[in-house]
């Protein structure tokens, strides 16, 4: 149960509102007791003795008046600090369960969170997909690079024969301009040589004597 801190003043407001005339139960009941000795104790006359007897029926009445109305105040007291003993439990409750729902809406924005990331990476790898032709599309485009290659590579083949025949041709070709260089070489040579000896022949006839 909560406790209920009384201020000085309100302290001093419930008793004034007990006492209802500004005097304490504890004065008033007091005062009645030293009136009832008195009258018990001094000889006055009837007249007198009944005056005062009808003023201590009358405090008497007070007080009980007073005791009922203090008894009726400590019940509504009790009353309403049942009253707030249970707006403060709602009120507690009520915070309690505004806590729990926050927590519950923090986790469900963090999932949200993750659920908005989640999304928009799947949103980028649909774009790349997107951007990027199917798998059937990719093993034709496939396919047809390997003709290409297989048809390139013949043709490479085939050009790499054909510059081997070149070649060798190319070869013969040099050999035999080789040969005939040296034949023609060879020729030239004895061609020479008969000249140089055909002009030593005429030198030496030309260095004999004429017969007379």
């Amino acid at each position: 149960m909560a406790v209920i801190n009384f201020t000085e003043d309100d302290i001093i407001k419930r008793k004034l509102l007990i006492d209802g005339d500004g005097l304490g139960d504890d004065r008033r009941i007091n005062l009645m007791l030293k009136t009832f000795f008195k009258w018990c104790s001094t000889h006055e006359n009837d007249e007198e003795q009944a005056l005062n007897y009808e003023r201590i029926l009358l405090m008497l009445t007070n007080c009980e008046h007073s005791m009922a109305k203090s008894q009726q105040i400590l019940s509504m007291n009790h009353l309403e600090m049942k009253n707030y003993q249970e707006l403060y439990n709602k009120i507690d409750t009520g915070i309690a369960d505004s806590q729990r729902k926050i927590a519950e809406l923090k986790a469900e924005l963090q999932q949200a969170k993750i659920v908005r990331k989640n999304k928009q990476e799947y949103d980028v790898l649909a774009q790349i997909i997107m951007d990027n032709p199917d798998r059937c599309d990719t093993l034709s485009r496939l396919n047809q690079l390997e003709e290409e290659i297989n048809k390139l590579q013949q043709i490479k083949e085939n050009l790499n024969k054909r510059l081997e025949k070149r070649g060798k041709q190319f070869q013969v070709l040099l050999t035999s301009a080789h040969e005939l260089k040296k034949m023609l070489s060879d020729e030239d040579n004895n061609i020479v040589n008969s000249i140089d000896d055909q002009f030593l022949d005429n030198l030496k006839r030309s260095d004999k004597p004429a017969h007379v």
